[in-house]
């Protein structure tokens, strides 16, 4: 993989697709239907997925593409794949809350190493360079010309006064019980990956999912923060998470800066 050109074209698309979801959003109605699993999707999933897909699939015809809004037609695996939701946090759009995100991450050997996370309705952008690095850039964006770039790290954590960050729509009694055994000095909650990259800026320590999860909701913020410095461990054993399974589904995980304390809880 040429990792300069997926830099540019994980940017690129995800600039051009957050347009088009900001020109949906700004509509006073829009269309919603329920897939098949009771999930919302929108016109904005289904015009960002089929902008971005076809931009990848330009770009890297060779490389699988797995997409949230395409995935009942996905009959292969491979150990390198792209992989995206187009827009992550659809009960956030359509409650215009505001906490959605574009994510486009390329997976190899099981591994998200490269990533992009786009929030348009709260101008944040963060992406790994194509050394791997997290950054964040600053707005406004332009498509083809790259802004200024504050480079992102984990914070050092203090264990006896922790950021915890959780989901906005997701959240439940089992979640709040394990967040209730750490000491924590402030809790916060955010929609979609950009949990992932509170971690990963600095602003928050730990982000625990005790919920189902699919790869594409979590690879882009996963690189990066594992671009930052952190770390995205399975729930149960604390191994680190990985990708390519079977149907793509998740299993609980820890999301975190290393120095949090897990081996009590």
């Amino acid at each position: 993989m040429d990792f300069d050109r997926l830099t540019r074209e994980m940017r690129r698309l995800a600039l051009l697709a957050g347009d088009r979801i900001m020109e949906i959003y700004a509509r006073p109605d829009f269309e919603v239907r329920a897939k098949s699993d009771d999930s919302p999707v929108t016109e904005a999933d289904e015009a960002a997925d089929a902008l971005i897909s076809a931009g990848l699939a330009r770009a890297f015809p060779d490389v699988l593409i797995v997409t949230e809004e395409q995935a009942g037609t996905h009959t292969r695996q491979a150990r390198d794949f792209l992989i995206v939701d187009p827009l992550d946090g659809t009960k956030e759009f359509v409650n215009r809350r505001g906490d959605f995100t574009v994510n486009i991450a390329f997976v190899q050997n099981g591994v998200p190493v490269r990533g992009i996370v786009f929030a348009p309705a709260r101008g944040r952008m963060f992406y790994t360079l194509a050394n791997g690095r997290a950054v964040e850039e600053i707005g406004p964006f332009d498509p083809e010309t790259p802004g200024a770039l504050q480079v992102l790290a984990v914070s050092a954590p203090d264990n006896s006064a922790l950021n915890v960050v959780a989901s906005k729509s997701h959240r439940d009694a089992a979640t709040d019980a394990y967040i209730a055994k750490y000491a924590v000095r402030d809790m916060v909650s955010a929609g979609s990956s950009l949990k992932f990259c509170l971690v990963a800026a600095g602003e928050a320590d730990l982000y625990p999912r005790l919920g189902r999860t699919m790869e594409w909701d979590t690879a882009a913020g996963h690189a990066v923060l594992a671009g930052a410095g952190g770390q995205v461990l399975r729930f149960d054993d604390h191994m680190p998470l990985t990708y390519g399974k079977p149907g793509y589904e998740n299993p609980f995980f820890i999301a975190c800066a290393p120095g949090v304390d897990l081996r009590g809880v």
